[in-house]
């Protein structure tokens, strides 16, 4: 091999290991299994096109756009793919960054995957029932836990506590 062909090869070597470092999740979530599965037309269907964005491409909703940011009653916030629940009110705190945010989730609520996107290395959240991309944790947040579970909130459905009756609290 003549030193042109080690710099081809050698070059053909780094490009492959660069698309793998930086190739975002939706590789690795295609492999699994969900319980809720559906054909990427009937979740065009079922979800607003800003949810199949975040919830379907990975996408993002821009900072401080989500009306849960401002949502302080007792309840839940549920996937808005599948409607499984995700996180308690209660878990619910203001960081400042223009997303909803949480300490922690609901058991057995959400995965979690690395995310190798955009040249960063993040740890993102997706839903366990329906493999819904939610947003991204990071260990920045309060006590209890120390985690951020900082969430697209067009990927949640927020529903209010009720009484006996039905009732909102």
């Amino acid at each position: 091999m003549n030193r042109r062909q080690t710099l081809r090869a050698g070059a053909s070597f780094l490009g492959l290991l660069a698309a793998a470092r930086f190739a975002g999740p939706a590789s690795a979530e295609a492999a699994k299994t969900f319980e809720v599965t559906k054909t990427e037309a009937e979740w065009r269907q079922a979800l607003s096109p800003a949810a199949y964005a975040v919830l379907r491409e990975h996408g993002t909703e821009r900072a401080g756009t989500s009306p849960l940011n401002k949502e302080k009653r007792a309840g839940r916030f549920s996937c808005a793919g599948c409607d499984l629940p995700l996180f308690a009110s209660e878990t619910k705190f203001e960081s400042g960054t223009g997303w909803p945010s949480f300490y922690q989730p609901l058991p057995e609520a959400v995965g979690t995957q690395v995310d190798t996107a955009y040249g960063m290395r993040r740890t993102e959240v997706h839903c366990r029932r329906c493999g819904g991309h939610l947003g991204h944790v990071f260990e920045d947040g309060p006590r209890p836990t120390g985690l951020r579970y900082c969430m697209n909130g067009v990927a949640l459905r927020f529903e209010p506590a009720t009484d006996q009756k039905g009732a909102a609290l």
